[in-house]
């Protein structure tokens, strides 16, 4: 009977315990520290065995206690034997390389490194002993290679001797460079190779061995010192001189156009002044016509590319073809009054057109108008000879035409005045400059600057007095067009038609 009564008693304290264990895990407890979780047991009796003991308990809970000391004397233990029975940091041995001998040793230790100031003797060359002496001055080189520029306006012989070369060498090569080509005529900018060899001392500079350089397109030159002194070597360079032809559709921009097909821009800009002599690029080319181009081009054997002028400038619209043709006519006995002997863009029938720049040879507005008018100084009315263009002083005046002057000072109530004589029996008289631009004698083309507005002679204000004469007689400036068309006749015509045949014979991209 008293047994029963001590089950039940037992059952009663483990059902107490285990509400108390749900309520924790309920309320997130259960701690976790060294070995494994502690949860609260009831109380073992005194009879409890010894393998319920619990040697890893949680050293974060009952510091002090029996078990807490219990599990730290484990802990102890097993870091303690873990120490013990560590096998160590030792590296393993593995292959170890075979000695070297023989020639492999001696290569190896003459590509050693070792410090000199500890008696090394490694190395391609000997460490230094009693039986070096030191030198006062370092050798010179045998040889130097070296390079000129050519300035502008440059001479060959100064060129040289900025770069060291001395005065007699430089001298003897500029004088055999001139044997082949003027020193003058070799651009600006051309790179001359020079190697100096050896001196005897270094008081005198050193001589000239080898020069090389390229004097023109097609030639190159190299000098060489031999037993007798310096030589020239002449080396031609093989030059292709076809010209180089471009097509292509005129779109949206001229200009645009031709240079994404390949056309210089300097080209494009001589082929629209060209063209516009004969058509309005804004209103007569359309999108859908076609340029074509005919450029100077020369290829050298060494593979550089000169580009020139232009040739040829043509304008394809279907119905109409325009086609001008860069000519210059032979100028021996030139007529200077014939307009077809000075060259200048032809039509493909050898017809030249010139025109004027503008209306009046200076921007600004007419003041008086040519005819009878009442004089403002004078104070009564006589004729008027020209047109008084009235402009800001020192605007620029122009040349109507090209012509030759045949007076340019001051004379009476001109003032400063500039005549000019054009061909076909036609004259222009400038007048009231405030400075004259040009002098007798001298020729003039069209559009030059040949004086600047004043107000000298007799004159109430800046302005320009112009007149024009016909077979020494004066007519309206407004009445004159000062375009001239000239037409190639006889032995001009057959050369210039047959160098339009041989410009379209070129092939597109040749």
């Amino acid at each position: 009977m008293k047994r029963r009564t001590r089950i039940r008693t037992i059952s009663g304290r483990a059902r107490v315990y285990l509400q108390k264990d749900q309520a924790l895990e309920l309320a997130g407890g259960g701690a976790r520290g060294f070995g494994r979780a502690l949860d609260r047991q009831p109380d073992i009796a005194p009879e409890a065995a010894p393998s319920r003991i619990d040697w890893v308990p949680d050293l974060g809970a009952r510091i002090g206690s029996r078990d807490w000391w219990r599990g730290l004397a484990t802990c102890t233990v097993l870091c303690a034997a873990t120490v013990m029975l560590a096998p160590g940091f030792k590296p393993l041995v593995g292959v170890v390389p075979s000695p070297l001998a023989g020639a492999e040793w001696e290569e190896t230790r003459a590509q050693g490194i070792a410090p000199l100031g500890q008696g090394a003797t490694t190395g391609r060359r000997m460490a230094a002993n009693d039986l070096v002496a030191p030198l006062a001055n370092a050798p010179e080189r045998p040889t130097l290679e070296l390079s000129a520029t050519l300035g502008q306006g440059d001479a060959f012989d100064r060129a040289l001797m900025r770069a060291g070369v001395g005065r007699n060498d430089a001298e003897a090569a500029a004088a055999l460079v001139a044997q082949s080509v003027d020193p003058k005529a070799i651009p600006a900018g051309t790179r001359i190779a020079l190697t100096l060899g050896r001196r005897p001392d270094r008081t005198v500079a050193r001589p000239l061995e080898q020069l090389d350089f390229r004097a023109r397109f097609d030639l190159a030159l190299s000098l060489t010192r031999g037993a007798g002194g310096l030589t020239v070597n002449r080396k031609p360079i093989a030059i292709d001189s076809t010209p180089l032809r471009i097509q292509g559709l005129v779109g949206s921009s001229l200009y645009r156009s031709a240079r994404a097909a390949g056309v210089p821009g300097k080209a494009v800009e001589s082929f629209i002044k060209a063209i516009s002599t004969r058509l309005s690029i804004g209103r007569d080319v359309t999108a859908a016509d076609t340029f074509d181009v005919i450029v100077e081009r020369e290829r050298a054997a060494t593979g550089e590319t000169r580009i020139g002028e232009l040739l040829f400038a043509g304008i394809d619209q279907g119905r109409r073809k325009v086609q001008l043709v860069r000519f210059a006519p032979d100028a021996t006995n030139v007529d200077t009054d014939d307009e077809s002997s000075r060259g200048g863009w032809f039509d493909a029938n050898g017809q030249t057109e010139r025109r004027a720049v503008s209306g009046m040879p200076v921007t600004g507005r007419i003041t008086s108008n040519y005819g009878m008018r009442f004089h403002p100084l004078l104070g009564f009315t006589r004729m008027h000879k020209g047109l008084d263009i009235g402009a800001p002083y020192g605007s620029p005046i122009h040349a109507m035409t090209d012509g030759i002057v045949a007076f340019a000072g001051r004379t009476g109530g001109y003032g400063n005045f500039v005549k000019l004589v054009h061909g076909g029996g036609m004259a222009s008289g400038y007048g009231h400059m405030s400075r004259i631009a040009v002098s007798s004698g001298t020729r003039v083309q069209q559009g030059q600057v040949i004086g600047y507005v004043g107000s000298t002679g007799m004159s109430t204000g800046p302005h320009l007095h112009w007149e024009v004469w016909k077979n020494g007689a004066a007519i309206n400036p407004r009445s004159v067009s000062f375009a001239s068309v000239a037409q190639l006749s006889g032995e001009k015509l057959r050369a210039f038609k047959a160098r339009v045949a041989q410009l379209l014979a070129i092939r597109v991209g040749a």
